[in-house]
């Protein structure tokens, strides 16, 4: 970086300045419509049954049927259960905004490519709940063999025993929105999140359990089916692949709405040098005259005879003051040959 470039401040990103006040309102409008969304979207109970039954009857076909002993162990062992369930209910709310505000307040410069990455897989994970709706598990009959942990552990927490909502507000969620998992999904981008910007090997390592650990308990606690977590990661696969023209088309509007350049990022600015006239010119002060060119600059009595003065150049008065006004030898010599 020269050292005329001002360098990029924390909490300034592409030229731009962050600001929660407008961060803040953008993400609780993109969760809102996610909410509403994935509210208002209810498939019919039979097609998300049979969703449900066709991604069990593939993952038996395929040997990847994880979630009936994962399922039985929670189950069985209330001191893995009831964590899990805790887990399921409440990490999502609590991880994913808190590695966001640590991104704005730590990470500045990434916290826009981050955000509207996890912004866009989230409205892709609408449109899979719309297209697929899906019974998870827990809600399938019991002659599939799994049990419905949060209802079992119901009274260990604040959820009720329909679903991972609070008490009371089951019947306002849509049960049938499994397929993806954006718990899962979810908790992809903060495991690359704190992999990719953490800097020690305690925050890298949390960056690899968290999802690993995420998986396990969706399936084990029968709210999704194994292929509901591989979609999760191949949500955020494509929402990754899209951010970038998503942030150049919102850079565009933000352009066309507010009248600024379309480029999304300010130029250094640079000083220009010094002209070198400037620079060679004598420093004059009282009676004094310092040649500007010197390394060890010297003081030299400017003379008061013609050709002295506070306007002469140091190459005229300077260095004729420094020998009393009189010619040197090589001016003598012409002089003579002049005669």
């Amino acid at each position: 970086m020269s050292q005329t470039e001002a360098p990029p401040t924390a909490a300034t990103v592409g030229g731009d300045r962050l600001r929660w006040w407008t961060e803040l309102p953008l993400i609780l409008v993109v969760y809102a419509a996610y909410s509403a969304g994935r509210l208002l979207v209810r498939g019919a109970e039979s097609s998300a049954v049979d969703h449900g039954l066709e991604i069990l009857r593939a993952e038996k076909a395929l040997h990847l049927n994880l979630e009936h002993p994962l399922n039985r162990l929670l189950t069985s062992e209330a001191w893995i259960g009831v964590p899990a369930d805790f887990w399921y209910a409440s990490l999502h709310y609590l991880v994913t905004p808190g590695i966001l505000i640590w991104l704005f307040r730590s990470r500045a410069a990434h916290f826009r490519a981050a955000r509207t990455w996890l912004m866009t897989s989230t409205l892709i994970g609408l449109v899979g709940f719309t297209l697929v709706p899906t019974c998870p598990p827990r809600l399938l009959s019991a002659g599939h063999g799994f049990v419905d942990t949060m209802a079992q552990y119901s009274s260990w927490g604040w959820w009720g025993g329909e679903a991972s909502a609070p008490r009371g507000l089951g019947g306002m969620t849509n049960q049938y929105a499994a397929m993806p998992s954006l718990h899962v999904g979810w908790a992809v981008w903060c495991g690359v999140m704190l992999w990719r910007h953490g800097r020690t090997p305690l925050v890298r390592a949390a960056g690899v359990a968290y999802p690993l650990i995420t998986t396990f308990v969706v399936m084990g606690t029968a709210n999704h089916y194994f292929f509901d977590a591989l979609a999760g990661v191949a949500v955020m696969g494509l929402g990754f692949a899209l951010s970038r023209p998503v942030t150049r088309a919102a850079t565009l509007l933000r352009a066309r709405l507010g009248g600024a350049p379309a480029t999304g990022s300010a130029r250094p600015v640079r000083t220009s040098p010094a002209p070198a006239s400037s620079m060679a010119a004598s420093i004059v002060s009282g009676e004094c005259q310092t040649s500007a060119g010197e390394r060890i600059p010297r003081q030299r009595k400017v003379s008061a005879g013609p050709g002295g003065g506070p306007g002469v150049r140091s190459s005229d008065a300077g260095d004729g003051a420094a020998d009393g006004g009189l010619p040197r030898s090589s001016e003598a010599e012409s002089l003579g040959k002049a005669r």
